[in-house]
């Protein structure tokens, strides 16, 4: 049996189609805003807060295999409801929220494997979605976009280990912008529009992080909003992001000309 700790996002759903096909039996703690999963089998609900529920649930399915997906919000620690497991690790969970959303999932994680449950990489089953070096579109970057690639790299490889970036743009006079808490779509719609800065977007882990979950994403939808900022291509690193409608999502950049390049 396979426990799926699922958030916000598409990347779960994706998760869920393959687990599906390839017929693997599962349960689903759903830690979603809205219950987005509330349809399928076996779904458990459950305050952030009850640890001990938690762990009785896994366990409840004789369960040794999780797997993380999706984004967690952080919640309002003042009305969470806690069990004694809650109340003994909810400190270190406040503490980690200040760290940015993954590092609450990544607390978990650590709880999880005191009670000896094994946390799989979120792309354990779909290693589909991650892409290795190379140009997957027809359109390459130019000289002038390579140095501003190797520019961007080296900003976000100087952040330190705590710092919440995972991604940020760089245009040809290499002015940056960094990734927010507010993520990639937010980042996209606070540069100036304009066709001719040539804007890059980098997407990259954070420095050590875990990479069981919280992979940088991008799909279609990001596309859409890099073509309306006018942004020439997008960089990401090899097997460690998570590209939802690869093949849309490709197609999509050749019609609009930008690059898509994993290093």
């Amino acid at each position: 049996m396979l426990g799926l700790i699922f958030g916000e996002t598409q990347f779960p759903k994706e998760i869920l189609k393959k687990i599906k096909k390839l017929k693997i039996n599962f349960f689903i703690i759903d830690l979603s805003t809205n219950r987005i999963f509330k349809k399928e089998k076996n779904v458990n609900y459950v305050s952030l807060g009850q640890f001990g529920k938690i762990i009785e649930i896994i366990k409840s399915y004789r369960c040794k295999r999780i797997i993380f997906a999706g984004k967690v919000k952080k919640p309002n620690f003042s009305s969470l409801k806690l069990d004694l497991k809650g109340v003994y690790y909810i400190p270190k969970i406040i503490k980690a929220a200040k760290k940015g959303d993954a590092a609450i999932l990544k607390e978990i994680i650590q709880i999880l494997s005191k009670e000896k449950i094994k946390v799989l990489k979120s792309n354990y089953y779909n290693p589909e979605l991650t892409l290795k070096k190379g140009i997957y579109t027809k359109i390459k970057p130019t000289k002038e976009n390579l140095n501003s690639i190797k520019h961007g790299v080296k900003i976000l490889n100087k952040q330190n280990s705590f710092d919440h970036i995972q991604g940020l743009i760089i245009d040809k006079n290499n002015k940056f912008y960094k990734e927010g808490r507010g993520g990639t779509k937010k980042l996209i719609y606070s540069i100036k529009k304009h066709k001719d800065l040539e804007n890059i977007l980098i997407k990259f882990p954070k420095k050590k992080q875990d990479l069981r979950i919280d992979l940088p994403t991008i799909g279609i939808d990001t596309l859409k909003d890099c073509k309306k900022i006018f942004i020439k291509g997008i960089i990401l690193k090899s097997n460690a992001n998570i590209f939802i409608d690869k093949k849309k999502s490709i197609n999509f950049a050749n019609k609009n000309k930008i690059f898509i390049k994993v290093i």
